[in-house]
């Protein structure tokens, strides 16, 4: 059973940054953060696969968010640079267990079957 524990968000003004962390419990499986506002569907931001460090982001954070993890790969981290009020809403951490390949970085919520409880990252 794989369980996630993130932390990080917060409150910050715009061109601010913030650091999110997602620990879980195993390796070698596609990891990624969606954030999420009232009233719209959950949004992929960005993705990474444990094993080979390949990384994925949506256009909305490319070149502002960075995604990467610790040598044992069981941390996650998610870089926010440059924070904008519309990066506003709750960010969650997921995992899901495969095999690389496109599915991990298509930013689709679908084939992830593990979530973290989410944090709040408010910018104004």
């Amino acid at each position: 059973h794989v369980q996630l524990v993130e932390s990080g968000g917060g409150s910050v003004q715009p061109g601010q940054s913030l650091r999110l962390t997602c620990t879980f419990s195993e390796t070698r499986y596609c990891m990624g953060w969606f954030r999420q506002t009232p009233g719209s569907q959950r949004e992929g931001v960005a993705v990474i696969y444990t094993e080979s460090g390949r990384t994925h982001y949506s256009d909305s954070v490319k070149g502002r968010f960075t995604i990467s993890q610790d040598n044992v790969k069981t941390t996650a981290f998610l870089q926010m640079n440059n924070l904008k009020p519309e990066d506003t809403g709750m960010y969650y951490c997921a995992v899901a267990v495969g095999d690389e390949g496109s599915w991990c970085f298509s930013l689709a919520a679908r084939p992830f079957g593990y979530w973290g409880q989410g944090t709040q990252v408010t910018v104004s």
